[in-house]
């Protein structure tokens, strides 16, 4: 069974099917391949809530390289195309408190199709 990955910040764009690249600070062992559930919210559910499938997708590729190495083209695949990516990496160093030199995982994957039961 498919391990549940949140996508809280970008829930639209994963909805919208704009986005294909995430940078995680963790997900060392994702292999191109492994398919995984984008979910709305994996953490925090308050009792009696239940976790929200957005999509089933497939990991393409993944690679570890410093956070400020993103490039536009990425910034339009993490889904936010009017960010430079100076912008992205301030908009991810004031969320998670670090350095905008601190080595990602840049996760790049790609959409499955599934019956709308699955979902």
């Amino acid at each position: 069974m498919p391990r549940n990955m949140s996508f809280a910040l970008t829930t639209q764009q994963v909805n919208d099917r704009t986005k294909d690249v995430t940078r995680r600070f963790g997900w060392w062992f994702l292999k191109p391949g492994d398919r995984l559930w984008a979910v709305e919210k994996a953490m925090g559910l308050r009792r009696g809530e239940k976790v929200k499938r957005l999509a089933l997708i497939e990991v393409v590729s993944v690679r570890a390289e410093p956070l400020n190495h993103i490039t536009q083209d990425d910034c339009e695949r993490e889904g936010f195309p009017e960010f430079a990516p100076a912008d992205f990496v301030s908009m991810m160093t004031t969320h998670y408190k670090c350095a905008e030199t601190k080595p990602v995982n840049r996760i790049e994957f790609r959409y499955l199709k599934q019956d709308k039961e699955d979902v």
